[in-house]
């Protein structure tokens, strides 16, 4: 602050001229951008770089609950977080115990009230698993407005995401966040859901490889994005983390991509093993299979000691097809990307930032998998 030497400024303050936030000031104090700091009773201005906003997304299980301390012990989302260094988490939103899906925390209160604010118009889309067939009428009766108990709600966009009987699927998109609301709408018209996935909140996407109970940070290039989605400047992000400038980024924000080149020489986050699956709960309906994927439609291909004769016709016949498997996971803005890549931006042609971490591509952190123990 330009007020004295290092060594002034010790013996200033062991002689109790110095204060922060109307207290004795001591040697080696750690002092932030918001603190007030007085030298002989007179305020000083302090260059003190804010930390910068970090933003992890987290794929919560059924079974969790969002609050830091419960009463009656049960697993919360908070349990599982990274430590972070400045400040502390904050959720953006809640989700139920029994629903599971994208929920995302944040470093700066200001970012979360902005996601959450229903002024910002910020959309949620869920993956739905509904017992029963949804008419034309119930559907346009959720897309044009319903009546609860806690004021009107509407679907901002319904379309069918695959399966039948009772696992039919469907997604939509809604701009608000209250108390059980998707359930609650789809009761309205007669509907029981019996599974209920968030995939999407904004422009951030579920990661296709981040499984559940994981976290993973979002790229300061996607922080930046989605602080300007709701009018949030953030300055220096970049340099706040210490990475430098990234120049020639081709990131525009806004929607991602159905699909993209991959990176030259990218490396992978995560193993073969780690892509996200939906399990059936005590509804055995989907298989154990990768769904963030298409389902294979391949020929059936011949096999045996007289495989190399297939060619010449006769009993060998393709094998019938069934119905396409859902994909819960794909949002309305196709598959979202696995963890290691941009979650909602299209990928850097020049192979990313120069200043690139061990161990993985630039500004991202690796997967937490949360702490173990109670």
């Amino acid at each position: 602050a330009g007020v004295g030497s290092r060594r002034e400024m010790e013996e200033l303050i062991l002689a109790g001229r110095v204060s922060v936030n109307g207290t004795p000031a001591h040697i080696g104090q750690r002092i932030l951008h918001s603190d007030q700091v007085k030298v002989n009773g007179k305020p000083i201005r302090i260059r003190v770089a804010p930390p910068p906003v970090r933003v992890l997304a987290y794929h919560k299980p059924s079974g969790e609950i969002v609050t830091r301390d419960d009463p009656q012990q049960r697993i919360t989302v908070f349990k599982k977080l990274p430590p972070v260094r400045f400040g502390r988490w904050i959720a953006v939103g809640r989700l139920d115990m029994n629903t599971e899906g994208l929920l995302l925390f944040t470093t700066s209160g200001e970012l979360a009230n902005r996601l959450m604010h229903p002024r910002s118009q910020v959309e949620r889309e869920y993956a739905v698993r509904i017992l029963g067939e949804l008419s034309a009428e119930g559907r346009e009766q959720l897309l044009s407005g319903i009546q609860l108990e806690d004021g009107p709600a509407k679907f901002e966009s319904i379309e069918d995401a695959g399966g039948e009987g009772a696992n039919r699927w469907v997604r939509v998109v809604i701009t608000e966040g209250r108390n059980r609301e998707v359930r609650r709408m789809f009761e309205s018209v007669g509907l029981t859901v019996s599974r209920l996935i968030r995939i999407r909140y904004g422009q951030v996407a579920l990661p296709s490889g981040l499984r559940r109970g994981q976290a993973v940070d979002l790229a300061d290039t996607e922080v930046q994005s989605l602080c300007q989605s709701v009018g949030l400047r953030v300055a220096g992000q970049d340099q706040a983390r210490g990475q430098g400038p990234r120049r020639g980024s081709n990131f525009r924000g806004g929607r991602p991509p159905n699909k993209g080149p991959r990176r030259p020489g990218a490396q992978e986050w995560h193993s073969p093993s780690s892509v996200a699956r939906v399990q059936a709960d005590d509804r055995p309906l989907i298989d154990d299979e990768d769904l963030s994927q298409p389902h294979p439609d391949d020929e059936w291909q011949p096999s045996g000691p007289d495989a190399h004769l297939s060619h010449l016709g006769g009993g060998m016949k393709k094998r019938p097809q069934g119905p396409k498997k859902p994909n819960p996971l794909q949002t309305s803005w196709g598959s979202a990307k696995p963890t290691g890549a941009s979650l909602s931006a299209p990928q850097r042609p020049d192979g990313g930032n120069r200043n690139k971490p061990r161990g993985g591509r630039p500004g991202r952190r690796p997967a937490f998998k949360g702490r173990k123990g109670p």
